[in-house]
């Protein structure tokens, strides 16, 4: 292993714990909430909300922090984020009721959001994008093993009786220190100082008030009250009306948030619609392949977890090699191509799935889904990271990263309400029902992923580039970054 290989590793892991730490918090709750909401005497509309306040918050300040990078040190941003998402996850462990407990999590959002955009950022700005393959391969397999590990161990908390469900937020903490200490002493990273820097605070903010009032309509919708009504109307035309004002700002903003530019390239505007798909899957898969093991299958949380395990592997095998084999060969379009396509395969398998389905078949099809979702996730922030300058490496990140996002929240939203509406009324063999269902929606999820597939083909081939910035491209001095050279 050169010097300059070592450096990077030991940087990047520091990052790597704050991902998989911000990732964890995420899912930790996602089997212990009955005794969560049971002991703080929430409602079921409050049960919903402990799990979408934080994927909410998140998501609607992903391109802020993106943007922040761009002006700011990264290095001092990524540690802020993992500041607010240790004072989150604090005063959600000591919550006394579920009204707490929600604006507690919709705040350790906000760190969750910085931190998954920011670890992508601080990898594009030390890291060449041919060299990142290898390492984005790295991202998603601490991304797989917290998403489906996170139910894993929340199962194991609550079942500890000198735990509790208290530390399924207090376990981040420790973990977190640790990943500040760590990057304090390993991550360099150029500072780039600019003068007279202009922060689009009106843009950011409609962009975070649209787009939160779209996320609660979602989660609010056909549940609450019905797709056409009076509240969808209000709802749904505020988004789209503080959407346009948030559009006519960007336009004329000096720095914009989300440079319009940037975002109407071909290749940003595919890995986005690809992005939208392959969110929809990595939560969509996770929410509900956990709820129709333990619902219709009558498995323990604990067991739920581990028969996920075959998604977990399909995804930390397909990043890995994926990211090796695109580092050593430079394209990047056959793999999600590839990706896509066992994407779509896994969902179409899935959607045959009903309450008798046996677990070896469903095993293969999960596989495939993390196949799909090991080449693509990561790559498609890749492809559009190689198509942008340096000094706008974070707002592009950040974008893709944000409709990921939205994608996965809107689609767990749909999907949730689709599957309510198949079960309701069958109360004579709910466990029969309810996994006769979950194909219904996996068939869509398959659907969805088709997207994945038209972005891909469509994305123009390239050879990925061996300097850190387009500026560098065709210099013979063009080399792949050593961190340790750099303060900041």
């Amino acid at each position: 292993m050169t010097n300059e290989r070592r450096q990077v590793l030991r940087a990047l892991s520091g990052l790597l714990l704050a991902l998989f730490v911000a990732t964890l918090s995420s899912t930790v709750v996602s089997t212990a909430l009955p005794r969560i909401i049971g002991a703080l005497r929430g409602s079921q509309t409050q049960y919903t909300w402990v799990v979408t306040a934080t994927l909410l918050s998140a998501t609607a300040t992903t391109p802020i922090w993106g943007k922040l990078a761009d002006l700011f040190s990264k290095k001092v941003l990524v540690q802020a984020a993992i500041g607010v998402f240790v004072l989150g996850s604090v005063a959600s462990g000591v919550s006394q009721t579920a009204g707490q407990l929600i604006a507690a999590r919709a705040f350790q959002g906000i760190g969750v959001g910085g931190v998954q955009a920011l670890v992508q950022i601080a990898l594009a700005a030390m890291i060449p994008p041919r060299e990142r393959g290898r390492y984005s391969g790295y991202l998603s397999s601490v991304t797989a093993a917290s998403t489906v590990g996170g139910p894993l161990l929340g199962g194991v908390i609550v079942d500890t009786s000198w735990l509790g469900w208290r530390w399924c937020f207090f376990v981040g903490v420790p973990i977190a220190a640790i990943a500040l200490v760590l990057l304090q002493r390993t991550l360099r990273l150029p500072v780039i100082r600019r003068d007279n820097v202009r922060i689009d605070y009106l843009g950011a903010t409609l962009i975070a008030a649209g787009t939160s009032v779209l996320l609660i309509w979602v989660s609010f919708v056909d549940n609450t009250f019905a797709w056409a009504s009076w509240q969808t109307a209000a709802m749904v035309g505020g988004a789209l009306a503080l959407l346009g004002a948030a559009l006519w700002v960007e336009k004329r903003a000096a720095e914009p948030v989300v440079p319009l530019g940037i975002v109407r390239q071909r290749t940003t505007a595919l890995a986005i619609l690809g992005s939208l798909a392959v969110g929809t899957a990595i939560y969509g898969s996770t929410v509900f392949l956990s709820q129709y093991f333990q619902v219709s299958r009558g498995y323990t949380p604990t067991h739920a977890g581990l028969l996920t395990i075959p998604m977990m592997a399909g995804i930390l095998v397909a990043s890995i090699v994926a990211g090796r084999l695109i580092s050593r060969i430079g394209r990047i379009k056959p793999f999600i191509v590839t990706g896509a396509l066992l994407l779509t395969t896994g969902f179409a398998g899935l959607a045959f799935v009903d309450h008798t389905t046996p677990v070896i078949l469903m095993s293969c099809a999960m596989l495939l889904v993390g196949f799909g979702v090991g080449m693509t996730m990561q790559n498609l922030v890749l492809v559009v990271q190689n198509a942008v300058p340096l000094k706008d490496i974070g707002a592009a990140s950040a974008t893709v990263s944000f409709f990921r996002s939205l994608g996965g929240t809107i689609g767990v939203s749909v999907l949730g309400a689709v599957l309510a509406h198949q079960v309701a009324g069958h109360t004579d063999n709910i466990a029969a029902t309810y996994g006769d269902a979950t194909g219904h929606i996996f068939l869509i999820s398959a659907g969805v992923a088709v997207l994945a597939v038209v972005a891909a083909v469509l994305l123009k081939p390239v050879t990925l580039r061996t300097s850190l910035d387009l500026s560098d491209v065709g210099r013979p001095e063009a080399v792949p970054a050593d961190p340790a050279r750099h303060t900041g």
